[in-house]
């Protein structure tokens, strides 16, 4: 039996007379919710696609494919091209660090293009699940709750609505409705690549988990995600707001688990990569009226400071 999301309004409580951002990649989950938001009656849909120079001709298809599926839909379509693998290597950060933050950086770009500040995404269950797995294994500490189904996101002065109506969706539900209506996409052979750290996710522990307790974890997962999710919404609104700049002495009258969210919801709104627990905790250690440090290392060649009694990032590039 479908998912009853998959057959009612992908975006209730949003108008359908509003300008909206589709990220279409060209594959089977955003190709059917751009074919459900048009079937929803959402006429003033903008169709963005990001080739990320991986796959070479195979990007390049993926973008004709989109460029021709917006047409046929008679939408307006936004393309782009970025060098992933070369940004990767300036900022010495992953490559999938560095895609991830050339797409938010390319949807600013459409969003002050297009004068629309709502973006709809297509993640469903399963990638919340590899989301939660992976920053739980990369040690993050906090911050690993799951993704929203709406966030709001600051990138180069343009801030974001982020929409993420497929969230409880999971992807073989979404194989069956592509089925049933008959969708033509693009498969993205790099989805079975062992390379990636979400596809060992996908192929090799969930498996394991699997046959370790006898049953699909993945549900049990997607739970814990949603439940911290909604914890983090809850402490986003009663930490003071996440400027340039974090005082020290705000950060000492909070508690010891309350400082560290504050920290690493600071360096997520810097967009540093990789927050680790290790990289929080060694810019807590600025934070007592002993401490002696004033001097904290990130990645991509940034850092953080203590002077003036605030902390602030200085260098790379945001």
């Amino acid at each position: 039996m479908m998912h009853p999301v998959l057959n009612s309004p992908p975006l209730p409580g949003v108008p359908r007379n509003r300008r909206v951002m589709v990220a279409v990649s060209g594959g089977i989950d955003s190709t059917a919710l751009l074919h459900a938001l048009v079937g929803s009656g959402f006429r003033k849909l903008v169709v963005v696609h990001l080739d990320h120079g991986l796959r070479g001709r195979a990007g390049a298809g993926d973008a004709v494919f989109v460029k021709k599926l917006a047409r046929r839909y008679a939408l307006p379509f936004i393309g782009g091209k970025a060098d992933v693998a070369g940004l990767a290597r300036a900022r010495k950060i992953s490559i999938e660090t560095a895609a991830r933050e050339a797409r938010y950086r390319f949807f600013a770009k459409c969003a002050r293009e297009t004068r629309c500040r709502t973006l709809v995404l297509a993640h469903h269950a399963d990638d919340q699940v590899e989301t939660f797995l992976f920053n739980l294994m990369r040690g993050g500490g906090t911050g690993m709750g799951g993704m929203r189904p709406r966030a709001v996101r600051a990138i180069d002065g343009v801030k974001l609505e982020i929409l993420r109506p497929w969230l409880g969706v999971w992807r073989m539900e979404i194989a069956e409705y592509a089925a049933r209506e008959k969708l033509r996409y693009r498969e993205d052979a790099t989805n079975a690549s062992p390379d990636h750290t979400r596809n060992r996710i996908r192929s090799r522990i969930l498996p394991m988990l699997a046959q370790e307790f006898g049953r699909a974890v993945t549900k049990a997962l997607w739970r814990a995600a949603d439940v911290l999710a909604a914890q983090q919404e809850w402490i986003d609104e009663v930490l003071p707001p996440a400027g340039d700049e974090l005082p020290v002495s705000g950060l000492r009258a909070l508690p010891e688990a309350l400082q560290r969210i504050a920290i690493h919801e600071w360096l997520r709104r810097h967009h540093t990569p990789q927050i680790s627990y290790r990289l929080v905790e060694t810019v807590r250690e600025m934070v007592p009226a002993e401490a002696t440090k004033a001097k904290v290392n990130l990645p991509a060649g940034r850092y953080a400071r203590r002077r003036a009694g605030v902390l602030f990032v200085e260098g790379g590039r945001r």
